[in-house]
């Protein structure tokens, strides 16, 4: 006697989406981006002291007028004039009084 096979019944494959992007790095990889980070880092922060101390602490310029004229005494430049306030302030009253 022969057996009849049953046909199994099959599903339809679903249909995937895009393939999916996989990044893997190892223990090296990942050694290797914090070094370079770290001088990229280092670098950007020597770079802002630097920066900083130069707008900060110009160079001195050595003055022109001494210097430049043979002799004689010079004139230096008038200083800059000060900057006060318009009106006057009030006092404070320190009894605690109003």
């Amino acid at each position: 006697m022969a057996t009849a096979r049953k046909k199994k019944k099959t599903r339809p494959k679903k249909k995937k989406g895009a393939k999916r992007f996989r990044f893997q790095i190892g223990l090296a990889g990942v050694a290797g981006i914090g070094v370079v980070l770290f001088c990229l880092f280092l670098w950007m922060f020597l770079l802002g002291i630097w920066a900083g101390q130069t707008i900060l602490l110009p160079t001195a310029v050595p003055d022109r007028s001494v210097a430049g004229r043979g002799g004689g005494t010079a004139e230096r430049p008038a200083a800059a004039p000060l900057i006060r306030p318009e009106g006057k302030k009030k006092a404070v009253d320190k009894s605690g009084g109003s």
